[in-house]
């Protein structure tokens, strides 16, 4: 029984991120093999990684593809904005029961997490979030695979996770829904936690783009900037929302400290 990690990266910056996942990965997890797919060939691929698999025909959901064609027996399957910040120790023990593990999707209020194409579901079972997928090679596995991506295609919809929905709902599949210590979406979460209450594992930002997504934006690579990146687009979000009262006060206070570290 072997256990692995995968990584998809199409493009120089999604390789570069994936790079600094797996690096973190590795503090963590020495022994863990890590492969990645991608469609450049850059410096440095090797070192990281313990087998690299070139994509011939990249997309913007080129994970769908390359997925199924993991080596290992039991794979981990991450997003390229992520950050290990533990040991995994047993997760892939939960393969011994289940064929499948994932997270569910955040925003679960908001109809585009509701969203589904074939299937109509209840609020309590949203979108689940695809960026940390846990998976047993088998047959079923496969199957299941394949028929996401046909659905996906078929579809026609950028968002993998509507499909991947719809599927779930209809599938027999055994599948697990993980705790969110392991596809940490919002960090600030960590402020709500007391000591006892969870472990981070997995950070899974979209942080981590934001130097791709906005001119100027500076590289986050660490979860402490983050969490504080965060924290003030939590309120942000709350004010623009209208929320008032004690959100706002909050609001102002850190923009106040803020600008007394810049000031600094």
């Amino acid at each position: 029984m072997t256990d692995g990690v995968i990584y998809v990266a199409t493009g120089a910056d999604y390789t570069d991120l994936a790079m600094m996942s797996a690096k973190s990965l590795r503090a963590f997890n020495p022994s863990l093999p890590i492969d990645i797919f991608t469609d450049v060939e850059r410096e440095g691929l090797s070192e990281t990684f313990d087998a690299v698999h070139l994509i011939d025909d990249p997309h913007q959901r080129s994970k769908i593809d390359c997925i199924p064609r993991s080596r290992f027996d039991r794979t981990l399957f991450l997003d390229c904005d992520t950050l290990i910040l533990a040991p995994f120790d047993d997760l892939f023990d939960i393969l011994d029961r289940f064929e499948l593990a994932l997270a569910h999707d955040v925003r679960r209020a908001t109809p585009l997490i509701r969203q589904g194409y074939r299937e109509k579901t209840p609020y309590a079972f949203p979108q689940m979030n695809s960026g940390v997928l846990l998976y047993r090679t088998s047959d079923r596995v496969q199957r299941f695979f394949a028929e996401w991506k046909e659905r996906y295609v078929a579809a026609g919809q950028m968002r993998d996770q509507i499909t991947l929905k719809d599927l779930l709902w209809a599938s027999d599949l055994r599948f697990y829904v993980l705790p969110p210590e392991f596809n940490l979406r919002r960090v600030t979460m960590l402020d709500a936690w007391e000591p006892g209450d969870a472990r981070p594992t997995i950070l899974h930002s979209h942080r981590l783009l934001d130097h791709l997504r906005q001119p100027g934006a500076e590289r986050l690579t660490d979860a402490e900037t983050i969490w504080a990146e965060e924290r003030l687009s939590l309120v942000e979000e709350w004010a623009q929302a209208g929320i008032e009262g004690e959100r706002s006060r909050d609001f102002d206070r850190l923009l106040s400290i803020l600008g007394a570290r810049e000031d600094s």
